[in-house]
């Protein structure tokens, strides 16, 4: 595995393969490599001639200085995972390579899409979610991009930013991967006590609950009874929303499909999200 550091190595590494029409995938990350991540990269590797992960931290999608500070950073530990599992390259550029002095932010219009949950409770959250995937983009200029439906709220602002900004790129979307107790894989699960590992699990007992509640009830009573589900947890909610998948407006009335459920609630000082779909794409 050849590690990248600048914009000149990478393109020193990456423009022949392009000049021979390679296809590159790409899978970008903050680090604190789990195996959801391991997933989109073997996803990767079945599709694609070459594989490049980047590790960076983006300072621009954090609203809360103090989660910033403490998001897990494991660089040893996530270079022999990626090595382990076959990755081909690994960029790991500076914040100066990133935003350079002369660095123009990009703006796309996101409407409700970064008004709506996560944009709502962090603001600014998704104009930095589009400067570094842009960034990353133009200059990896990979074929596929992947990302875990976990994000699925971002997911929605990365397809929307390609559109909008025409680039050459496909989303590849992977299912979440889940510890055996239905908790979703998360670089943050490794702040979490042995305590409060026990007490997230909440979190996707309460969608797995509302995914059964949907086969009777409508999308609005399926909400209530999963707050109040909720509420007898030990972990503080911060929202829990039933949405459609696409324009993420709530669903109150009727059903349509994929219909999904999203929540984020904190968990001691950390902050968790998780999604499901409740109708599955398949049904009407």
């Amino acid at each position: 595995m050849v590690k990248l550091h600048s914009i000149n190595e990478l393109d020193g590494h990456l423009q022949p393969l392009r000049e021979k029409n390679r296809k590159i995938g790409f899978v970008p990350t903050m680090g604190a490599l789990h195996e959801g991540h391991i997933s989109l990269i073997k996803q990767a590797k079945a599709e694609c001639d070459f594989v490049i992960v980047s590790i960076f931290v983006n300072p621009t999608q954090f609203n809360n200085p103090k989660d910033l500070e403490q998001y897990p950073r494991t660089e040893s530990e996530d270079i022999a995972l990626l090595e382990k599992n076959g990755c081909d390259f690994v960029f790991l550029p500076a914040v100066s390579e990133m935003y350079p002095d002369d660095y123009k932010a990009e703006k796309v219009d996101l409407d409700h899409i970064e008004n709506t949950m996560e944009g709502k409770h962090r603001p600014g959250h998704f104009d930095g979610v589009v400067n570094i995937v842009s960034r990353f983009f133009r200059l990896v200029q990979p074929s596929r991009a992947y990302f875990g439906r976990k994000d699925f709220q971002q997911v929605a602002v990365v397809i929307e930013m390609v559109k909008q900004l025409k680039l050459p790129v496909k989303i590849v979307v992977v299912d979440t991967m889940r510890n055996p107790s239905g908790l979703a894989m998360s670089s943050r699960n490794l702040r979490l006590s042995e305590q409060e590992l026990e007490q997230a699990v909440v979190i996707s007992q309460v969608l797995n609950k509302g995914q059964s509640w949907a086969k009777t009830y409508s999308p609005a009573v399926t909400l209530e009874k999963m707050k109040r589900y909720f509420e007898d947890s030990a972990l503080k909610l911060e929202y829990l929303q039933i949405v459609h998948p696409e324009t993420l407006n709530d669903l109150n009335q009727y059903w349509v499909p994929g219909a999904t459920a999203c929540i984020a609630a904190f968990c001691g000082e950390v902050r968790l999200i998780d999604n499901m779909e409740m109708v599955s794409t398949e049904e009407n």
